[in-house]
């Protein structure tokens, strides 16, 4: 049988299409009345439901190919009743002068990436701009809220629903910001007015049960704070990256103290809610563990909070982005451009090892009715390229994504996005820009048809392994032989990316974590296996539910989930 050919000479191809048509592409934002057709390979939107009953405030990817999406208690009812009203319809029943409306609807829905079928679960108390972060055991953790809600932990998993812990916070927690953290446990910061963190589980050995954590009484404002949804990101030596206004520190959250101050990134302009930009940290490589950048992208200018709130001035927002290797001895921020400015987008780590950078606006903050002139166009983002030319201008979206809109990964490297309600209810008419409830899915480059033949699938994977050791993820290439090109260790890769809980412009314990490629091995025709090791410790990758992806050729496969156990954990 002859040989299959090898697809690399088509995708170079394609990806020199894309190259070449990214500096036109930036000129689209700037004419809208003239817009430019879309590149080869820019991405595609697809609509996956015109109205989901919520409008998306907080999304979470779970275990089991699961989304969880919800908004607000308070606001009204929303567009989807719960499955069983009979409690909520027997208490509206009963006459009460002095009660508010019974609320028969659902604030919470689930979202079955396999069949696309949505499933609504009632939510007993407020978590209006909330945290949360996803357990080792796959239960997601959720925390504060506001009114009935800013004091209540909640555990939600599809079998058991949500779950009050009532009082179990210490602190009133509402726009704070939770980190899982190497030894399983997670880090609660911040949040209005509190200048303090807590964990979940408790510390029993605590006394008292909160810490001061004076970092963020430092960079809040009087007049608009500019430090609420604190940037969080885990360090590989197991310390926290911390970045508030325009001010970042790294400290150990075992010993509760601040550890060093890193150099104030260039401009002056903050970059948290409600000038809200976004963070990640970028992804973790193999060959230099210990090694870690953080990059922030986006905000508004000191003042514009007041100046929309006041008299309704609505101020350019920020086109920069710093970068910063915190782990480094002296670390620097290096400063780039955007070919858009940005505020209140959303950066969501690709399994590629790339950011897609989608919603927000050009002008104003965050906040009801703050924001304006809409950022259509999604960026990609390209760490590992060239400074100057790591940005792309990607195919425009149709639906104007504002305050309180989200973004994360799915399990097939689909990019969801849903919400956008700068409004203190559900307000569809009459306004600039209505509350959204509908929920689309943005495929990035890699997902264009056209690569189908390199496009591995995984047919086996393990369900669980632990720390550093060896395993194999068996795939398929439809056009049977790998790419060509370089050494099959290059050609294929493998990555662990951990769900992110997106709420107000930052995916909350995001990470993706390449794994070290021992050897490719061919089992059949089209048929190999990747032998590659966990990753090493719980500083990279904390222990709990990740996708791991096959790359090939720069082309991601769909993900299998994979649990990685935690230290000590029984095998």
């Amino acid at each position: 049988m002859p040989t299959p050919r090898p697809f690399l000479p088509l995708l170079l191809l394609i990806t020199s299409f894309v190259a070449n048509a990214g500096a036109d592409a930036t000129a689209w934002q700037l004419e809208p009345a003239q817009p430019t057709p879309p590149a080869a390979l820019a991405g595609e939107w697809r609509l996956l439901h015109a109205n989901i009953g919520v409008s998306a405030m907080h999304m979470q990817l779970l275990p089991e190919d699961f989304v969880l999406m919800f908004d607000r208690t308070d606001s009204g009812p929303s567009n989807i009743s719960l499955s069983d009203p009979g409690p909520c319809a027997s208490a509206a029943a009963v006459p009460n002068a002095t009660a508010a409306p019974a609320d028969c609807t659902a604030h919470s829905v689930l979202l079955d990436l396999r069949s696309n079928a949505l499933h609504p679960y009632p939510l007993a108390t407020n978590p209006w701009c909330s945290s949360a972060a996803l357990l080792p055991n796959g239960t997601l953790l959720q925390t504060g809220g506001f009114s009935n809600g800013d004091r209540i932990a909640r555990l939600f998993s599809p079998t058991s629903g949500w779950v009050d812990l009532p009082d179990f916070l210490a602190a009133r927690r509402w726009y704070a910001t939770d980190i899982l953290l190497a030894d399983g446990r997670v880090l609660i910061l911040g949040g209005r007015r509190q200048f303090n963190f807590e964990f979940f589980p408790h510390d029993v050995d605590a006394t008292p049960p909160l810490t001061f954590f004076p970092f963020l009484d430092e960079t809040t404002e009087v007049d608009a704070e500019n430090n609420l949804y604190p940037f969080l990101h885990l360090l590989p030596d197991g310390t926290v990256f911390a970045f508030a206004n325009d001010q970042a520190v790294v400290f150990d959250p075992y010993n509760r103290a601040p550890l060093r101050r890193l150099p104030t990134i260039p401009g002056g302009v903050p970059r948290n809610y409600p000038s809200s930009g976004s963070s990640v940290l970028l992804p973790l490589r193999p060959e230099y563990p210990t090694h870690a950048e953080v990059l922030v992208c986006g905000g508004a200018p000191r003042g514009s909070y007041q100046l929309a709130l006041r008299n309704g001035t609505f101020l350019p927002t920020e086109r920069t982005c710093g970068r910063i290797a915190p782990t480094d001895a002296n670390p620097v921020w290096a400063m780039e451009e955007m070919p858009l400015p940005r505020i209140m987008g959303d950066m969501v780590l690709l399994p590629t090892g790339d950011v897609l950078i989608v919603n927000g606006a050009a002008a104003g903050t965050a906040g009801w009715e703050l924001g304006r002139e809409p950022v259509m166009y999604p960026v990609l983002y390209r760490p590992d390229t060239q400074i100057g030319a790591r940005f792309e201008v990607l195919t425009a979206s149709t639906v104007p994504r504002m305050y309180h809109s989200s973004a994360t990964l799915d399990t097939y490297g689909r990019v969801l996005v849903g919400g956008s309600n700068p409004h203190i209810g559900y307000v569809f008419s009459n306004v600039t820009y209505p509350t959204e409830l509908s929920l689309e899915a943005f495929l990035p480059p890699y997902l264009d048809a056209r690569l189908d033949a390199v496009r591995p699938r995984v047919l086996a994977a393990p369900a669980e392994v632990g720390y550093g050791e060896t395993t194999a993820v068996r795939f398929e290439v439809p056009g049977g032989a790998l790419a060509g090109g370089g050494p099959e260790d290059q050609v294929v890769r493998v990555t662990a990316v951990a769900p992110a809980f997106a709420t107000h412009s930052f995916g909350m314990n995001q990470r993706v974590v390449g794994l070290s490629v021992a050897r490719v091995s061919q089992l059949d025709i089209g048929v190999y296996e990747v032998e590659v090791a966990a990753p090493p410790s719980p500083g990279v990758a904390p222990p709990g539910y990740y996708l791991w992806f096959v790359v090939h050729a720069g082309v991601p496969s769909s993900a299998a989930w994979v649990r990685l156990r935690p230290l000590g954990a029984a095998t």
